[in-house]
């Protein structure tokens, strides 16, 4: 039980930035919190906090320990009140990680309907692109788009999304045609970064799979960067039709080549484990397969 109160203490001064905000929230003195905190530090035989006399922070140990604990109470919070109420309720923060273009066009419209259904969540959302380590940052969920590979993550697939090669009408006006997939190599491109075959883009073709190197005249971390150049007319991309379907049904952008398709993609919402999930993670797993059961880009 000390420790439980050690922990309160420790993650409220983390949230709320001092030791007097974390003691008023606490209903204590500072004198209490500080104390509680010292020897959650000594039981730990770990330094958990930097303090100077203007602010506090977190040494990595601090960091991994907050996110952690954080978890813990959150869960602590959730049972509590689905005994109480005689029912689960999800409660607490739930901490999301989304790539940036899918994040803003696809689940940013979503997020408000969540909260409406569930006000005792709070959602924490940080979009990017890199494949985050769920367990190791503190991540209770994460949106991935990819062929997955093994790993001790549970998966559920929310929907799919087909890679288009595609161009500006503009720029396909100008250059010469694309009669075979290898004449993609002649053309500049557009490239995005964190493609998982880097300069080689990869197609299933009429006579099978094939394979070419491409030469990238702008290179992006950024999907819609990507997505700008090739409406300025400045190359071919390869992205996926959630962010380029739009423009293909206006014609703002031309599908090159059809008949050599790339990857389809599989967008999962990934989470740590099975066992023991949480009310508010599985909630929001349950609300996005229904959300993406007809996706807008289709």
């Amino acid at each position: 039980m000390d420790q439980l109160r050690q922990i309160q203490a420790f993650v409220a001064v983390v949230q709320s930035g001092s030791f007097v905000k974390a003691a008023d929230k606490l209903g204590t003195s500072k004198a209490v919190v500080s104390r509680l905190v010292l020897e959650l530090e000594a039981q730990l035989d770990t330094r958990l906090l930097n303090r100077t006399t203007r602010r506090q922070s977190l040494t990595e140990a601090g960091a991994d320990y907050f996110e952690r604990c954080r978890k813990i109470l959150d869960d602590l919070a959730e049972a509590n009140l689905a005994a109480s109420a005689g029912t689960a309720r999800p409660v607490g923060r739930l901490r999301i990680n989304a790539p940036v273009s899918f994040g803003n066009l696809h689940l940013a419209p979503l997020w408000g309907g969540f909260l409406q259904r569930h006000p005792d969540v709070t959602l924490d959302v940080t979009l990017s692109d890199r494949v985050v380590d769920l367990v190791d940052e503190g991540y209770d969920l994460a949106i991935r788009i990819a062929r997955l590979p093994d790993s001790s993550l549970v998966s559920r697939q929310l929907a799919s999304t087909r890679v288009v090669l595609c161009a500006s009408p503009a720029y396909l006006a100008r250059q010469p045609a694309l009669r075979l997939i290898e004449d993609l190599a002649a053309h500049p491109v557009i490239a995005y970064s964190y493609w998982s075959g880097g300069d080689v883009w990869a197609f299933d073709g009429p006579g099978g799979p094939v394979e070419v190197l491409t030469q990238a005249r702008l290179r992006s971390n950024s999907g819609d960067t990507c997505l700008a150049a090739a409406l300025a007319g400045q190359g071919l991309i390869l992205q996926p039709d959630f962010i380029v379907g739009a423009d293909l049904k206006a014609g703002r952008l031309l599908e090159v080549l059809p008949q050599y398709r790339a990857p389809t993609l599989a967008i999962h919402a990934v989470y740590p484990s099975r066992q023991h999930l949480s009310v508010k993670v599985r909630r929001m797993v349950e609300y996005l397969v229904k959300a993406f059961n007809k996706p807008g880009w289709d």
